[in-house]
């Protein structure tokens, strides 16, 4: 394998379509208010892009030098277990991917705020700055909160409340509170696509001393915590869609739950934790559908 798809499969390209999925949904609402900025949208579609690559990077470091990542682990392999790249090339791809994250925040900032009104502009960098931690921490350091338990609620902030309601700030400088509704719904999707990736990984997570939420409340548990999950983003969704006023066509993007419910029976009928694996990829392109759809009906036809 050549370095470039060594680097590649490090990226983990497959997690990017749910990373912006909450930038969709952002720029959406934003639409819907009056405001749109072409510019806004491709830089924060980049800074979440980076922001989930150096994620990426860091989670493949930090779970491969505790040797999490073993020969028993049932997903794909990561690039320091199967050796496509060292410890040290992987902490250079972080330290140069927080640079380009810093670059791409700074001008988001600038072309959002510019340089007249110094408050918003120290808060989001303020954000940024927590945001470029949080990508890192998640496994790396003996405090990596992945380990805790913790992660749920980093994913809930930053893939939906962050990613709706910031990138939604961007462009409006205010924040619709019936908003908060479709970004609980993003973030309990995307908390589902961790949850399910930890319920994949209970074995060799539990086996490492990895404390993810589903090894502290084991399999049939962490079952229903995904049910609920799911569901409560539907409700979330479909009650925002209640209080908009404007075309019928706002609903489609409820078909993406289709997706997401039929998932569901195959999570409830499955007990080998193996088998759960195809189920992430299903989810994490569902919730980016349901962006997709929900961004599409919003920018264009409300």
């Amino acid at each position: 394998m050549t370095k470039v798809k060594a680097w590649l499969n490090a990226a983990r390209l497959r997690t990017l379509p749910l990373s912006i999925s909450g930038i969709l949904v952002g720029t959406a609402m934003a639409a819907y208010h009056g405001v749109t900025n072409v510019s806004i949208f491709i830089l924060a579609i980049l800074t979440t892009i980076g922001l989930q690559v150096t994620s990426n990077f860091a989670n493949d470091y930090g779970d491969g030098v505790k040797g999490t990542d073993g020969d028993d682990r049932v997903g794909p392999k990561r690039a320091l277990q199967s050796g496509l790249l060292t410890a040290a090339q992987l902490k250079s791809g972080i330290y140069i991917s927080i640079v380009i994250n810093a670059i791409l925040i700074v001008a988001l900032i600038i072309t959002s705020f510019g340089l007249q009104d110094i408050l918003y502009p120290v808060l989001f960098l303020l954000l940024g700055a927590f945001a470029i931690w949080a990508a890192i921490k998640y496994t790396v350091g003996k405090s990596a909160y992945g380990y805790n338990g913790l992660g749920d609620i980093f994913v809930f902030i930053f893939f939906g409340l962050v990613s709706v309601l910031g990138s939604m700030f961007l462009y409006l400088k205010a924040i619709s509170f019936m908003t908060v509704l479709p970004a609980v719904s993003i973030g309990l999707l995307s908390v589902g696509v961790l949850n399910l990736n930890n319920m994949r990984d209970i074995k060799s997570d539990a086996a490492v001393g990895k404390n993810t939420m589903v090894v502290k409340m084991g399999l049939p548990k962490a079952k229903k915590y995904h049910y609920t999950l799911l569901i409560i983003s539907f409700l979330c969704l479909f009650c925002f869609l209640l209080t908009t006023n404007g075309s019928q066509i706002r609903y489609v993007c409820l078909a993406g739950y289709l997706l997401v419910f039929i998932h569901l029976r195959k999570v409830a009928s499955t007990n080998n934790e193996a088998e759960l694996d195809p189920e992430l990829k299903k989810l994490a392109l569902s919730t980016f559908f349901i962006a997709l759809l929900f961004f599409i009906s919003y920018y264009y036809f409300l």
